[in-house]
């Protein structure tokens, strides 16, 4: 019973006009090719960056700069400011959902009525 409500909550999510606008504007930026390479760029540098910390060296100062350059020109993409949008409204959402599962949990832990649907 568990697994068939999860997935008619998922259901339910996937949809939301939240989880739809997520994946409207997802598909927009993934189709704007100046933008997915600086992204692609951008993540290229954060993994290199990464790399070198854990071998214990510090990125350098070309990485940073070009990081923010490159973060810059991302942030002023209208399609890549819709994504954010889109995805803060998704994530207020998944939160007050785990919000609703957590008070039913509560609820759920002190009662000691077994309800079967």
């Amino acid at each position: 019973m568990l697994n068939e409500r999860a997935v008619e909550l998922g259901r339910l999510i996937g949809q939301s006009d939240e989880y739809k606008a997520v994946r409207r504007a997802n598909d927009a930026l993934g189709a704007d090719a100046d933008a997915m390479t600086l992204l692609r760029r951008m993540e290229q540098l954060r993994q290199e960056a990464s790399a070198m910390m854990d071998r214990g060296d510090q990125p350098t100062a070309e990485m940073e700069q070009e990081l923010e350059k490159l973060l810059g020109q991302v942030q002023v993409n209208p399609l890549y400011q819709r994504m954010i949008v889109a995805q803060e409204n998704f994530d207020k959402i998944m939160v007050q959902v785990n919000q609703w599962i957590l008070e039913g949990i509560k609820k759920g832990a002190t009662s000691g009525i077994i309800t079967l649907g």
